[in-house]
C-alpha cells in the first residue's frame, strides 16, 4: 500500500478517502488487461459504487454490473455504457424496473428464467438474457465467501439443466472467486468447459464473473489473457465478461480515524470514532485484520492497545495492534485498502454517523469532500 502523500489533517473524521492517483493506476491496468485479452470489463458495483468516482472509471471500462434494481439504474444513470444485471430471484415489480436498464440480465435458475423469459422479450428494449450457472468446482477457503460449497443457493448445476429447452438464452454466467489470481480462473474455467461446453455453441456471450484479483502486485496477468484468448480461440462467436468489483478499487483508498478515549482491562483499550460493524463489517465477517499504517503486530512494537468502536456491541473490535509511541486522545489513524465493499456495506446501526467521503486530486494533491453524513441519513432509512 502506497502511503499518503496528502494532508490527513484535512480530512474530516470518521472518512472514507480514494486517492485518484492510485484508482488510475488500477484503471489503467484493467484497461491494458481488456486491450489484450480482448475481453470486456465491468464494474461490479457491489463492491465500489462511489459514483462520484463514475466519470473518470467510465474512460476505461465499458460499463457496471448490477445486483438489483437500485444498482442497475445507478450504473444507468451515472456510469452508461453496458448494464449487467444478476439477482438471485427477482420480483415482478423489480423485474420491470431492472428492464429500463439492464442491457443483459442473468437468471439464477431455469425456472426464473422461464417465469420472466416473456417479459423480457416483450420489453421496449432488447434485453439479452443468461443463466448463472454452478460449475460446482470450490476454489475459496471461506465458506461465506464461496457460491460453490455444497447446498449453494447460488447458480444452475448441470444436472438442473437437464430436459430444460435453452431456446431464447444468449449467455452464461458462472462466478465463482474471491479475491484470487488466475490459476484458480484456468482451473474454475476448465471446470466449466467440462460441464457446460456443450451449451456454448448457442450462445452469444459467456461471463467470467468476479473476484479476480487483477491489480493486485502479484496477480498474473499474463496468465488471464491467455486464458481468454485461447477460450476466445476455441469459441470465436463468444464476447467474454469480467466483472471484478475489488480489483477496481484494490489499495486505492484509506479511512481516517481518531482516538476518542483510552482505557485499561487487562490490556489498554482505544475507542475509535469509527466501528467495526457499522464502518467496517468484513472485519467481523471474513474475518480479517485490516492495516494501519505506522503499526504492527500486537507486541511487535512497544505501545499494544485493542481498538474498538462507538457501537453498544461488545465485540466491536477491529483488533490488537501495536505503535511505537502510547496513542494520544485526538491522534488520527490511517487503515488502508479501504476504498472496496467498504462503503457499500456501511450501516448506521446505533445511530452511528457514517464515515464522510473524500477524493484525493491525481495531480494537486487537494483533498475534496464528496458528502458528509449526519442525522437526516439515519432517520430516512427508518420511518
Amino acid at each position: 500500500m502506497i502511503n499518503p502523500n496528502f494532508d490527513v489533517a484535512a480530512c474530516p473524521s470518521p472518512a472514507f478517502v480514494v486517492d485518484d492517483a492510485l484508482l488510475t493506476r488500477n484503471l489503467e491496468i484493467l484497461a491494458k488487461v481488456q486491450e489484450q485479452s480482448g475481453a470486456r470489463i465491468l464494474l461490479a458495483l457491489k463492491g465500489f459504487a462511489l459514483w462520484d468516482c463514475f466519470p473518470l472509471v467510465s474512460q476505461y471500462l465499458v460499463g457496471t454490473t448490477a445486483s438489483g434494481q437500485d444498482e442497475a439504474r445507478l450504473g444507468a444513470e451515472h456510469f452508461g455504457g453496458e448494464v449487467h444485471c444478476f439477482s438471485p430471484a427477482f420480483t415482478e415489480t423489480e423485474m420491470t424496473e431492472v428492464l429500463k436498464y439492464a442491457d443483459h440480465i442473468s437468471f439464477n435458475s431455469p425456472g426464473q428464467w422461464q417465469r420472466f423469459r416473456g417479459q423480457v422479450a416483450a420489453a421496449p428494449r432488447a434485453v439479452s438474457m443468461g443463466l448463472r450457472v454452478n460449475p460446482e468446482h470450490s476454489e475459496g477457503t471461506t465458506p461465506i465467501y464461496d457460491p460453490c460449497r455444497p447446498g449453494s443457493r447460488l447458480g444452475t448445476r448441470l444436472a438442473d439443466l437437464q430436459g430444460v429447452d435453452v431456446q431464447g438464452l444468449e449467455g452464461l454466467h458462472f462466478h465463482t472467486l474471491c479475491e484470487q489470481n488466475s490459476d484458480a480462473l484456468e482451473r474454475t474455467l476448465a471446470a466449466f468447459e467440462q460441464r457446460f461446453g456443450a451449451y456454448l455453441a448457442r450462445m452469444q456471450w459467456v461471463n467470467f464473473g468476479g473476484g479476480h484479483h487483477i491489480t493486485r502486485e502479484d496477480y498474473d496477468r499474463e496468465r488471464l489473457v491467455r486464458l481468454v484468448r485461447a477460450f476466445k480461440q476455441r469459441y470465436p462467436h463468444l464476447t467474454v465478461y469480467l466483472e471484478p468489483g475489488e480489483a477496481i478499487a484494490l489499495n486505492t483508498g484509506y479511512l481516517i480515524a481518531t482516538v476518542l478515549d483510552i482505557t485499561e482491562n487487562q490490556g489498554m483499550n482505544a475507542i475509535l470514532d469509527t466501528s467495526a460493524t457499522a464502518h467496517m463489517p468484513d472485519v467481523l465477517e471474513m474475518p480479517y485484520r485490516p492495516v494501519i499504517l505506522g503499526a504492527g503486530e500486537p507486541g511487535e512494537k512497544a505501545h499494544t492497545y485493542r481498538l474498538g468502536g462507538q457501537t453498544c456491541l461488545a465485540g466491536d473490535e477491529i483488533g490488537a495492534y501495536s505503535f511505537d509511541q502510547p496513542l494520544e486522545i485526538g491522534q488520527r489513524l490511517v487503515f488502508t485498502d479501504m476504498a472496496h465493499y467498504t462503503m457499500v456495506k456501511t450501516t448506521t446501526f446505533n445511530g452511528i454517523r457514517l464515515p464522510s467521503i473524500c477524493r484525493v486530486d491525481a495531480h494537486t494533491r487537494a483533498v475534496r469532500v464528496v458528502k458528509s453524513f449526519g442525522y437526516e441519513d439515519y432517520r430516512q432509512r427508518l420511518s
